[in-house]
């Protein structure tokens, strides 16, 4: 994987991004040969997240093909006028994921924004998890909900709530990187993955 593409829109959660940034940047740092950026889910010079922060996108989604794109959630459970319900509901996001799966991505969604791959197609008969609060919701897609903090199908990952997202990115530091520079990023971080991970037959 060279290149990293975390898709934002106005109502995404702050740690849903962030979280993972800051741990495929630290990687990067310890040895990950990749390129991370932050992408606007359409042209936008200003993106606000669900608590108020304000970031500048290095770009639109569309302009990038990455080899892993990651989908932050929020939004979802309160059907927020903007955040994933909104995104899902307007389609382009969906469609970007779908497109990016299609050339070859990986695909991960966090905490809810699970939910844009499941809009996507992308979890239909695959393992899934996404955030407590939706967790009715995933059910009753043809996705396969099981218990646990992430999940890795291979080309297609989901993980719980906010705080999974961490875990989520250090498994795939661990998984494309090696386990030295996955611990490097946690002890740089101080942070200690928890929860179980499980894997999909295709994973």
């Amino acid at each position: 994987m060279d290149t990293v593409a975390i898709a934002c829109f106005d109502g995404f959660d702050e740690l849903d991004a962030i979280g993972p940034y800051e741990v495929f940047e630290n990687a990067a740092r310890f040895g990950a040969s990749w390129d991370v950026t932050l992408r606007s889910a359409r042209e936008s010079d200003i993106v606000t997240a669900s608590h108020g922060l304000r970031i500048e996108p290095d770009g639109p989604l569309a302009d990038v093909a990455p080899d892993l794109l990651v989908v932050a959630g929020g939004g979802w459970n309160d059907r927020s006028e903007a955040g994933v319900w909104t995104e899902t509901e307007r389609g382009d996001l969906p469609d970007a994921v779908a497109a990016a799966h299609d050339r070859g991505a990986t695909v991960a969604g966090v905490c809810t924004g699970g939910m844009v791959l499941s809009r996507a197609g992308l979890l239909d008969g695959r393992p899934a998890v996404t955030h407590g609060g939706a967790i009715e919701d995933l059910r009753a897609t043809d996705a396969t909900v099981v218990d646990a903090r992430v999940v890795d199908d291979d080309d297609v990952l989901t993980c719980g709530g906010v705080t999974s997202g961490l875990d989520l990115a250090v498994h795939l530091v661990e998984r494309e990187w090696g386990a030295d520079v996955a611990a490097a990023v946690c002890e740089e971080m101080e942070y200690e993955p928890r929860g179980d991970i499980f894997r999909g037959d295709s994973a």
